[in-house]
């Protein structure tokens, strides 16, 4: 069946379509927002509802729920340092120190337009260099893998600016704490303690959770201040305020840049939000002429972030609907989506069910500019959260924290982890430690060393295969530039400011 541009819009535009995306985008955010849900469990939670939808609604439906919830994490981690997913963890870094600021408003409309527009320069790739983009996906084995994971721990890097010794410990632990479970190419268990509950190794969700959120309770529970960060009203009145048209502008480059990343890096199965969003933010670092608010309250490493991660939105679509390969945990979960429909990946997708498919590309775009709407709306209404006094908020996160870490598994033993890793989490703020390196640790380290085992297996212990492909060898070149131009950048600094500084004569 030919591609009819009349029939997808009449579908896509029905009155039924716009509810259910309208929804959808509700829904999402409100999952994405809550510690401890995802948008793969926000998508497989509703794909038994589109079983009765015509396939291009339920499939738009989704794709609604997904993008928002992409976004939706954003919120927490701004507001009260509690990333709603994984993927909000470097959002956090600067988003929470600008609502300290009492520029609550601005961080999240800020957040806002900048996952609309990673959202869009997806969905964008994905409708029109779909195939083409998909090819480089077959070239990536597990060598390119393993150094795309590196490529993303080097972000630690430039986390721990000021204390790299700090940095690298916190980092390194959180690789080691990765190596817990079974190992996935001998089945053995490794530093289980002959606990069943690690046999699948450390719980990612409640370490994130404790490591931010519950660290959090604890911090507030010892401040002598009645709210979270206020002591003005003046401050207080900033928390309305939205970014200017200026400020978006001045970052225009790098949301598009940093959109393309997350794009690109969407494409390449298993790699994921986590890699995207600390690759953008890298690079936005290094480029930056005030790299040193990075970390302190930066509008740009919050965009960057923001933008990455919906930009791995539509990226992680490209091989899941042109070879059946899906980018990550979300679109494995929407491949049931489709063959619920009786739909499979392949080029049927774009020539028999043509309409379906493109009836979920603009319901995606739809779904974005959609998602835009409510974001900004709430922007100047979702920063009353941080004045609500602590006694109030702190049990309510504390609550969510419990519950989050629970519904994963129903598992009482998460949620243990999860005060644990609070507990260490505010011992290391304590400490001047970082947080962000263990969990990006925590999250890459299995994605690197799975792959260079297997890499090594195929190679037959060659070490010198990693760089056998031209793809390997432009990984290992940014990874070489990511972790010097810091170095260079700081010894670049101290020349002009030695040379300006005046000459004293005698």
């Amino acid at each position: 069946m030919a591609l009819d541009i009349g029939v997808v819009l009449g579908n896509v535009f029905s009155i039924q379509t716009i509810l259910l995306m309208i929804f959808g985008v509700i829904i999402g955010i409100i999952i994405g927002a809550l510690p401890g849900l995802s948008s793969t469990m926000g998508v497989a939670l509703f794909i038994p509802v589109t079983y009765a939808m015509d396939p291009g609604t339920g499939l738009a439906f989704l794709s609604a729920i997904y993008m928002a919830s992409t976004y939706g994490g954003s919120i927490s981690a701004i507001l009260i340092c509690t990333p709603g997913t994984p993927a909000a963890i470097i959002t956090a870094m600067d988003g929470y120190e600008l609502t300290k600021q009492g520029r609550s408003g601005e961080a999240l409309s800020m957040a806002t337009i900048a996952s609309f527009f990673g959202g869009i320069i997806s969905v964008v790739a994905l409708m029109l260099i779909a195939p083409p983009l998909s090819k480089l996906v077959i070239e990536f084995g597990s060598a390119e893998m393993f150094l795309l994971a590196v490529l993303g721990l080097t972000i630690i890097v430039s986390l721990s600016q000021g204390s790299m010794v700090k940095g690298l410990i916190v980092g390194l632990t959180g690789v080691l704490l990765a190596t817990v479970g079974t190992d996935t190419l001998t089945g053995a268990y490794r530093f289980t303690f002959d606990k069943m509950e690690l046999f699948g190794g450390m719980p990612v969700v409640p370490t994130v959770i404790g490591a931010y959120s519950a660290s959090q309770v604890f911090a507030l529970a010892v401040q002598k201040r009645s709210t979270i960060q206020y002591d003005s009203e003046d401050n207080v009145k900033k928390t309305y305020n939205i970014v200017s048209v200026k400020e978006i502008i001045k970052n225009g480059f790098n949301i598009v840049r940093s959109g393309i990343i997350g794009t690109i890096v969407g494409i390449v199965p298993g790699a994921g939000m986590s890699i995207a969003s600390a690759l953008a933010y890298n690079t936005t670092k290094n480029t930056s002429k005030k790299p040193g608010l990075f970390g302190k309250g930066s509008l740009e490493g919050l965009a960057a972030s923001e933008a990455a991660n919906n930009g791995v939105v539509g990226g992680s679509l490209v091989p899941l609907l042109t070879l059946g390969i899906p980018g990550n945990s979300v679109s494995a979960v929407f491949l049931g989506g489709l063959i619920i429909h009786g739909l499979r990946p392949g080029p049927s997708l774009f020539t028999k069910y043509a309409n379906i498919s493109y009836t979920l590309f603009i319901g995606l775009l739809v779904s974005t500019v959609l998602m835009m709407i409510a974001g900004l709306v709430g922007a100047k209404y979702f920063g009353k959260i941080a004045t609500v006094p602590t006694n109030v908020i702190a049990p309510v996160i504390m609550s969510l924290c419990v519950i989050g870490s629970y519904a994963i598994r129903n598992n009482i033993f998460d949620v243990q982890v999860m005060f644990a890793f609070g507990l260490i989490g505010y011992a290391m703020s304590r400490l001047k430690f970082f947080s962000a390196p263990l969990v990006l640790g925590l999250i890459l380290g299995p994605i690197a060393e799975s792959e260079f085992r297997r890499a090594m297996m195929i190679s037959n212990g060659d070490v010198s295969a990693i760089l056998a492909s031209g793809i390997s060898k432009f990984l290992f070149l940014l990874i070489i530039g990511f972790l010097v131009y810091p170095f260079i950048q700081e010894k670049v600094k101290e020349f002009r400011e030695k040379k300006e500084e005046p000459v004293v004569e005698n």
